[in-house]
Formats: structure tokens, C-alpha cells, sequence
């Protein structure tokens, strides 16, 4: 769309027009709305815009306009919980479009193709220090990369990505894929340096002679539970055993018994019960204190879990543990929808125990800044430029009240990046204002819409549960194109003539390829066949009022 399209006045709400005949009074506008599915994506993404891109056969094109918002898209086309198809218009006629794995073929060809992201940034002269490999540190780097800045990763860890890394299994984000994605990081000369925890962030910041600091510290240190034992030997942490699952030295695996109880309803107490199948365990079971319909972890997660051979003690919580096995109370929730005690006993056979009850953040590092606040939880308090009461000081990620996703941490990198930019440049950023968010019903959906989203025959539960190889297959380019064909472009135009060949009036006229249309007010009557016959909602009805018309 044009400058001048994008400045008009939108109109406070969406709704169809009635198509009742001409009025002198209404004119139509060429005005972008905001899809949906870019409204989800925590990390921002021009979704809509990409996946247009891929349909046309312009990969190459549609990654590098992905980049600009996402530095891993390989990684998030695997593990992103894709908020943004929950989100889909297309839900509501068949189905949603399978954007993750649009993503993930974008992600995977760049791999293959060594593609690395255009941009020409003059030097700044400026200094970051981004403590922690994370998705919300790498995201933040490349971004202030981007920008022009010279950007210093250190973590303390021996293999940067973090939680990506340490917490995700293989058969989940392989490890080639994650670090591939890092490389191209490094590629533009954001320098990481690893084995170096930061314990003095102010210390380190004067001596580095950096001009700001980003600290997206992940949450490693695990929560601890009062559980009498009378084996302490038994029990693991299960961060600490995804991380030894994940990187044991010269491919040694954590030993673990025959038995194998996990304790906790999250994501990761899911993959640690499911990696435990994977080294042998002959029974997995978890432990949760509520319900399938209560549990932070997301359903498929389970249901996958399941269809594993884990088995789920739902409605149970933890009151002691002995040598070969783990007594347990039943619980029922509440009108809240919270755990209540029955006094009904019951004993579970468990050899060992992983605890995956949450973990907490480091915040030592922030010692040496008094006046960074913390809240009851541990996180730290960031203002609207996500920077701490500390100058120069700001956060994301796992430090700061959120919820603790790959994609909202990147997100958070991102947003991060931008107001660290205005920080060093004297300002403050300002986003620009979104769209309204066009809804399904005031789609004008004339064209074809019966094509349903490709799946995948997945491989066997049997066979998911013996190996740590990838267990979900990508799309090869075909599927990917045919895939983001089913793409309505929700409140983007993408023109298809329709309002053009609509128009009684000739009044709609052609600007060319990629220069869109504009509209002849002096033929123009107001009678709405245009906006009628858009399919997207990208041309509607104002009041002549609006364009500066006659009141």
C-alpha cells in the first residue's frame, strides 16, 4: 500500500458494509489491517507477509523478510507452540494453515542454502553486553547486530542456546539444527563467549566498556519441595537430568532405574518422563497435583506423552518417598479449580524420582545495582523499554514476569534490541500503532476455500519412544507452497482485481504490479461493489467526511 493509504483514518470498528446501494456520503479506502496470525506471534512476525512470498516461489525472499523479526527460523518451525494457528481465520472454515511448518521449510532451506540476512547498518560505535545464550539473548544480539552495534555474548554454559540446548530433547530441536541457527549469529559478528558466568554485571560492564547491558539470564536454579525421603539419592532434578541427557560426555546418558516417576504437570516434567522412556525405563509415570484441563503443560504434549506409554497419576500429590516406592494422596479441585487434600492414601512403585516442579532465576549478577527491583517471584521489574531501574540496564526472557517460551523470549530480544537502539541513540522508541485486527466474518471469502491442511503420517508411538532422532517430519517445497496458498491474507490486499473488475463505475484503477490500486472520487458513488468483492477486508467503506469531503 502507499504512504497515503496507510495514514488514513480507520474507522473505529469492523463490520461488513450492507451493500444497500450507492451513498454520496461513503467513499472506499485501500487500507492494510492486521491479520491475525501476526497478531499472535509473540516474535512479531510478518506472518502473512512471508507466507505470501512462499506461495509465489520467492523462498529466498520470504526468509529474509522473516529475519527481520525471528533470527531462528529452524528452530521456532519446531518448537514454537504456534500461537499464531490457534489464531488463524481459517479455523474457522476448515482448518488452520499449518504455519510452523512453513517456517521450519523457510528454516531448514536457509541451512542448506547458507543464506545469511541482508542488511547495511553503518557502524555505531556502541557496545552491548548480552549475558546469556539464550533464545532472548541470541534474539537480542542479532538484532542490535543488525542495527550496528558491536554485541559481546557471555554465558555460563559450555554450548551456547540455552535452555534450547540444555532443556528441549533432540528428538524435539536436533542439535545440528539449533546450532546451525547460532553460527549465522556469529557469522555477523555478534562475538559469544562461553565458560563465563557474569557474577559482577556492573564490574564487567565498566571493565568490557560497555555502553549497555542486556541480562537474559535463564531460569536454571530449580524450585525445592519439602518431601520426607529416606533415599535422597533417588531423586534428580529434571533440568539437570534433560541437561546430562543432553550432553553427556562422549555420549554417556544419566543412569536411571527401571521404574521412573516425574513429579510435576509442565512441558518439561512431559519431556523428562518421555526421555526416560527413551534411556531404557521399563515404566514412566507422572505425578501431577490436578487435571488434564489444569496442567501448564500443553495438551498435545500429554497426549503425545501418552500415546508413548507414559503413564499420568492425575489428582495426586507427593507426601513421602521410600526405597522402591512413593506414597501419595489423591486430591480433588475445588470450585477454583484448585488441588484439595482427601486423606485418601495410595502407594505408586518408583525406583527413582525426577522433580519438575519450576525453576527460579539467578539474579546475583544484579547485586552490585541496589536499585533494580525484584518481584515476589524473583523476576526483575522492567519498565515499557524493558529496561531495569538500573540505567543501561535492561531484561527479558526468563528474568522478567512472562510466560517462559522460546518465541516470547525471542520476542522479548527483539523489543529489547529496539529500545536498547534508543537508549544509545538518545531516545526512545516508540511501536508503531497496530491495525485493527480483522476478524473471519468480515472476509468476503468468494474464491474456492474447501482445501484442507496437508498431514503427515506421524512415525509410531513404539517407534518415538526408542529413539532421540527427530520424530516429526518438515515439508519438502511443494507441500510448503501449497500449504501457504490456503493463506486468505486476512486484511491485506493482494491484488486479485476483484474490486477492479467489481466497480460499475470505472472509478477503481490499476497502479501495476505491486503498486496496488487507487480510487477515481470524481466517478466514484459510494455504491460498495468494490468492498463487497474483497476477499481480504483490505478496501472498505469511510465517511467522505474522513477523505476531507464535503460534512
Amino acid at each position: 500500500m502507499t504512504q497515503a493509504r496507510r495514514d488514513m483514518t480507520l474507522p473505529p470498528d469492523l463490520t461488513k458494509s450492507d451493500g444497500t446501494g450507492p451513498s454520496p456520503h461513503k467513499r472506499p479506502v485501500y487500507q492494510n489491517y492486521l491479520p491475525p496470525c501476526n497478531n499472535g506471534c509473540p516474535a512479531g512476525e510478518n506472518i502473512q507477509g512471508w507466507m505470501d512470498l512462499v506461495q509465489q516461489g520467492k523462498h529466498h525472499e520470504a526468509w529474509q523478510m522473516l529475519v527481520e523479526n525471528n533470527p531462528m527460523p529452524a528452530v521456532h518451525g519446531r518448537v514454537c507452540y504456534h500461537p499464531c494457528e490457534a489464531a488463524c481465520n481459517r479455523d474457522g472454515v476448515d482448518s488452520s494453515v499449518s504455519i510452523q511448518k512453513v517456517e521450519r521449510f523457510l528454516g531448514d532451506k536457509a541451512i542448506e542454502e547458507g543464506w545469511l540476512p541482508e542488511f547495511n547498518q553503518r557502524r555505531s560505535g556502541k557496545r552491548v553486553l548480552v549475558v546469556g545464550a539464550g533464545p532472548s539473548g541470541l534474539s537480542a544480539a542479532y538484532h542490535l547486530a543488525r542495527m550496528g552495534h558491536e554485541v559481546e555474548i557471555r554465558d555460563a554454559g559450555p554450548i551456547a542456546g540455552g535452555m534450547m540446548h540444555f532443556g528441549i530433547p533432540a528428538y524435539r530441536l536436533p542439535r545440528k539444527i539449533l546450532a546451525a541457527e547460532i553460527a549465522r549469529i556469529e557469522k555477523m559478528g555478534v562475538k559469544i563467549t562461553l565458560d563465563h558466568k557474569v557474577e559482577d554485571l556492573k564490574k564487567e560492564k565498566e571493565e568490557g566498556n560497555f555502553d549497555a547491558a542486556f541480562v537474559a539470564v535463564g531460569a536454571h536454579i530449580s524450585k525445592k519441595i519439602d518431601i520426607p525421603e529416606k533415599e535422597a539419592g533417588r531423586i534428580r532434578d529434571a533440568v539437570d537430568f534433560l541437561r546430562e541427557s543432553s550432553s553427556g560426555a562422549d555420549g554417556e546418558k544419566p543412569m536411571i532405574g527401571r521404574k521412573v516417576a516425574v513429579y510435576g504437570g509442565g512441558n518439561t516434567a512431559m519431556d523428562a518422563a518421555r526421555t526416560a522412556k527413551r534411556l531404557g525405563a521399563e515404566e514412566t509415570l507422572i505425578i501431577y497435583r490436578r487435571d488434564m484441563a489444569n496442567m501448564p503443560a500443553h495438551q498435545f504434549e500429554a497426549e503425545e506423552a501418552l500415546e508413548e506409554g507414559v503413564k499420568i497419576n492425575w489428582l495426586r500429590t507427593i507426601k513421602e518417598i521410600d526405597v522402591d516406592s512413593i506414597k501419595v494422596e489423591k486430591m480433588e479441585l475445588d470450585e477454583n479449580g484448585r488441588p484439595q487434600p482427601t486423606g485418601e492414601f495410595e502407594t505408586l512403585a518408583a525406583d527413582a524420582l525426577i522433580l519438575a516442579v519450576g525453576q527460579n532465576i539467578d539474579s546475583e549478577l544484579l547485586k552490585a545495582f541496589p536499585e533494580v527491583q525484584f518481584d515476589n517471584d524473583g523476576t526483575v521489574d522492567v519498565d515499557e523499554q524493558m529496561m531495569t531501574s538500573a540505567t543501561g540496564i535492561f531484561a527479558g526472557g526468563d528474568m522478567v514476569p512472562s510466560d517462559r517460551t522460546v518465541t516470547i523470549a525471542t520476542g522479548h530480544g527483539k523489543k529489547a534490541a529496539r529500545n536498547i537502539h534508543a537508549f544509545l541513540s538518545g531516545s526512545v522508541h516508540k511501536p508503531a500503532e497496530k491495525p485493527p485486527v480483522v476478524p473471519l466474518d468480515v472476509l468476503h471469502l468468494w474464491y474456492k476455500t474447501d482445501a484442507d491442511r496437508i498431514k503427515h503420517e506421524a512415525m509410531s508411538a513404539a517407534e518415538r519412544a526408542k529413539t532421540f532422532d527427530e520424530v516429526v517430519d518438515g515439508f519438502n517445497e511443494k507441500e510448503a507452497m501449497f500449504e501457504a496458498s490456503r493463506c486468505y491474507s486476512c486484511g491485506n490486499c493482494f491484488e486479485c482485481d476483484g474490486c477492479y473488475g467489481a466497480c460499475p463505475e470505472d472509478a477503481i484503477i490499476k497502479l501495476g504490479k505491486g503498486r496496488f490500486y487507487t480510487v477515481d472520487n470524481s466517478l466514484c458513488t459510494g455504491c460498495s461493489a468494490c468492498a463487497l468483492q474483497c476477499p481480504t477486508a483490505a478496501i472498505h467503506m469511510v465517511d467522505d467526511i474522513a477523505l476531507g469531503g464535503r460534512k
